[in-house]
């Protein structure tokens, strides 16, 4: 049984006894509790209208971009181009219009991932796993046993490419589309939705290699529209909005990220210390720039931190596809594009595979601080070492000297296995 009494609170097994009930959230609330869990608290306590900037809050919006223009004529593409490279330049976010996505297959979607939370709950419980190798992973928080606090969400996820799963292994009310829409009858409702935002995304990498002053297939040909991976989330309404999060404060670690949201509202976008609410645009998908691509990009594109509040109403559903090999093994190393680099704007990372990032991220959890800087550093030569100024015979040096791309190359290679990283460069 899960407490809800803070005096005699036992956060590891109050977890643990959550995750055992393969319920997720959706269960708390269908079990109609009316205050959280003490593990699903944050603190400070979120405030959704919450500025890191004590000046009075501005009044922002994400760009919303009309791609229909594209390839049409020199002039209109041009500006698009344009707008896309100023708003990845500037918020790392950008809503899409006219994408080319049938409304139908954006719609049923949605229907398909909500269908999927509301069923049985002993139907779910087939796919609940905290195994990332899984084709099919369903669970209540990614990060549950590391993150400082839950989040109020439930989510599956499908990798749809390289190797996309075998439809008979997807979920049953996610496969088909709906008869009568009229717009396709035996195909599973996944597989098209992730081609088609395979499509838009190979389309909007060649946008933004352009906007990079590179030839426009060149992101595509560095692989980075190679994995795809579909987030499916579902925020339940919450008896207590005002202490959770529907997702903490983070960045994306993949290159690009694909966001197909409901009318609820909800994602927030840390722009200029003010948070920005992303309101929902009939038929727009929400697009950001994720951590590989400012990396590849040497800071030219901004890879924004963002957050879902929680709400008290009706649930939230929304679909990530993270333009990203995920957790596959694959050798290919990405660092700056050298065609971006001059005496003047050196290389600011090091290279980094792709599983090596990833794997960080996931075993950092989301903590409300962004782990791209921890983990990647600037490639700079200068070597550390103990300060010679505080060394002495009888405290002798106790550590070799290293480069700071060298010390957070073993830290994330280790991964968290009790041991300070420092041990491994003790003399």
């Amino acid at each position: 049984m899960i407490s809800t009494n803070e005096s005699c609170y036992d956060r590891a097994a109050d977890l643990k006894a959550f995750d055992e009930t393969k319920a997720g959230v959706k269960g708390l609330v269908d079990a109609g509790i009316s205050t959280i869990p003490p593990f699903f608290i944050h603190s400070p306590k979120p405030d959704p209208s919450s500025s890191l900037d004590p000046a009075p809050k501005p009044k922002f919006g994400i760009p919303v971009i009309d791609l229909s223009g594209v390839g049409k004529d020199p002039e209109s593409h041009t500006g698009i181009m344009g707008r896309i490279r100023v708003a990845s330049e500037t918020w790392g976010f950008f809503q899409v219009v006219n994408h080319g996505i049938p409304t139908a297959v954006l719609e049923e979607m949605l229907e398909g991932v909500r269908r999927f939370h509301e069923q049985e709950a002993e139907v779910k419980k087939g796919f609940y796993t905290r195994d990332v190798s899984k084709k099919v992973v369903y669970n209540s928080n990614y990060d549950l046993y590391t993150g400082p606090a839950a989040n109020w969400r439930d989510t599956f996820y499908c990798l749809m490419a390289p190797h996309p799963p075998n439809p008979q292994d997807l979920p049953s009310v996610c496969r088909e589309l709906n008869i009568a829409l009229g717009y396709l009858t035996s195909r599973e409702v996944m597989i098209e939705y992730s081609k088609q935002v395979m499509r838009l995304g190979s389309l909007l990498l060649e946008l933004l290699s352009e906007a990079l002053g590179l030839n426009k297939s060149h992101l595509n040909d560095m692989d980075c529209n190679e994995g795809l991976a579909v987030v499916c989330h579902y925020y339940p309404g919450c008896p207590q909005p005002e202490l959770t999060l529907g997702t903490s404060k983070h960045a994306d670690d993949g290159f690009l990220t694909v966001l197909l949201q409901d009318q609820i509202g909800g994602l927030q976008v840390l722009h200029q210390n003010h948070w920005v609410d992303v309101r929902p645009v009939p038929g727009a998908l929400v697009i950001n720039i994720g951590d590989l691509l400012q990396l590849i990009s040497n800071d030219k594109f901004k890879s924004i931190e963002h957050r879902v509040v929680a709400n008290r109403e009706e649930p939230r559903v929304s679909v990530a596809s993270f333009f990203s090999t995920s957790f596959q093994d694959t050798p290919k190393v990405y660092a700056p594009i050298q065609e971006l680099l001059s005496q003047g704007s050196p290389p600011r990372y090091r290279g980094v595979t792709v599983q090596e990032y990833v794997t960080y991220c996931a075993n950092k959890g989301l903590d409300g601080h962004t782990c791209f800087f921890s983990t990647l550093s600037y490639p700079t030569l200068r070597v550390y070492g103990p300060v010679k100024e505080i060394v002495t015979k009888s405290d002798p040096t106790k550590y070799e000297e290293m480069t700071a791309a060298e010390y957070f190359a073993y830290y994330q290679s280790k991964g968290r296995d009790g041991i300070s990283a420092l041990d491994h460069f003790k003399l």
